[in-house]
């Protein structure tokens, strides 16, 4: 009896067009997170790191037991990280405030955000998340 794969839509997809899918989804995080900090080595470092995270998962996924296939994984980073960069949105204004309060010689102690900010951003992840895990499957 022959064995069947099954992937799901995306993970179907050629290579390249994952690759892209990956890059723009890198590229989107890395903009808004220089328009927030507005500082090139954060840029940079979240460049990094997100290519580390791309390869780490890549990694990993190969060595479940299930193997998730590199197509499959490009899928899931390039969800996951829209979903990050869609849950970094809540941020930008009272970061903003306390980035022109910093640029006028302010500096608090602490820095408050409101207590929904990281509960969008992780509902945003989670949601991203099971929205790629369910197209790749």
């Amino acid at each position: 009896m022959r064995t069947i794969e099954r992937t799901g839509v995306l993970a179907r997809l050629p290579l390249p067009y994952l690759l892209l899918m990956a890059a723009f989804a890198t590229f989107i995080f890395c903009l808004v997170v220089d328009r927030y900090v507005k500082m090139r080595k954060a840029t940079v470092a979240c460049f990094i790191v997100s290519i580390g995270c791309c390869i780490g998962m890549i990694v990993i996924g190969g060595m479940q037991y299930q193997h998730w296939s590199v197509e499959q994984m490009l899928v899931l980073y390039s969800f996951a990280w829209t979903g990050l960069t869609i849950g970094l949105v809540p941020y930008r204004k009272p970061y903003l405030k306390y980035l022109d309060e910093q640029h006028r010689g302010i500096k608090w102690e602490k820095y408050e955000f409101p207590k929904w900010c990281p509960m969008v951003t992780v509902a945003s992840v989670i949601a991203a998340g099971l929205l790629g895990t369910i197209l790749v499957k």
